[in-house]
């Protein structure tokens, strides 16, 4: 499904059969003005899936953007103006809205995880746990908040984890049989110190550190070599992340990116010039 396709499901999800409220006010075309504002300082996303709703039912709006997707923006600052039939906008109002402010809020709590670890050599990565069919959007709105995106779906990287692990009675055996029908780079998921050095005997690309406290990733990271790239993940937020950067990891890998994000707050302002 692409962006144009997920917006005109979003667009017919909110209006079915029309907007009955507008249209049973029966006023004709009304050519005006109106603007985006933020309500809070926020990180801008999805000002292309919000400008592409508009255009949907307003082919003719015309946009002028003040800011560019990555960029902060203050609370009270204008993002954007408007003009174009205040009719149709107002339509497609909501839905805009809902993709501007989802994805501005995956950005700006992107940013925070970023800020928390500068300084450092870590990397701060999303994951697959993302609204199904935004994915594309949601790790877009990663990558201007300052993160990185890691593998966008199954078919991109192999990562051996636990459940493989299980499956195939260790990870020596996943390990082995994976090598024998792929060349692709391997990461593979640890949660005891043994695994760890099982892992590295094994020489994989990259270990997944999962679920471990701040004492066991610092003897982990002791003794992963300098080929083997390091990855923490689990139970990681903004008061953690910088403690476990500090310890050498060279990426953290943080689900709330996606799946926790709060709604940025924006408000689009008309100018019906009463």
């Amino acid at each position: 499904m692409t962006i144009h396709d997920l917006i005109k499901a979003a667009l017919k999800e909110d209006m079915p059969f029309g907007d009955v409220t507008t249209e049973s006010l029966a006023v004709k075309p009304k050519i005006g003005e109106a603007i985006l504002k933020a309500k809070q300082d926020l990180v801008l996303s999805g000002s292309t899936a919000f400008e592409q709703t508009l255009l949907l039912l307003e082919p003719n709006v015309k946009i002028k953007w003040l800011f560019e997707e990555g960029d902060l923006v203050y609370k009270d600052q204008t993002i954007c103006s408007i003009e174009g039939d205040l009719i149709q906008i107002l339509k497609a109002e909501r839905v805009a809205l809902n993709f501007l402010g989802l994805l501005s809020g995956i950005a700006t709590l992107t940013r925070k995880y970023v800020k928390a670890v500068e300084g450092t050599r870590c990397k701060i990565l999303d994951t697959r746990k993302t609204t199904p069919l935004f994915r594309e959007l949601e790790k877009r709105a990663v990558v201007h908040g300052g993160g990185m995106n890691h593998r966008f779906n199954l078919s991109d990287a192999i990562l051996i984890k636990d459940n493989h692990i299980t499956l195939m009675g260790g990870i020596t055996e996943a390990v082995t049989r994976t090598r024998q029908h792929t060349n692709l780079p391997i990461e593979v998921e640890a949660s005891t110190i043994e695994q760890v050095k099982e892992a590295i005997g094994l020489r994989v690309d990259r270990i997944l550190l999962d679920n471990m406290n701040n004492e066991t990733l610092k003897e982990a990271r002791q003794l992963v070599p300098d080929f083997v790239k390091t990855e923490a993940s689990g139970n990681m937020n903004l008061e953690r992340v910088g403690g476990v950067a500090a310890i050498g990891i060279d990426f953290i890998s943080v689900g709330a990116l996606t799946h926790s994000a709060p709604c940025a707050d924006v408000s689009l302002l008309f100018d019906w010039g009463n």
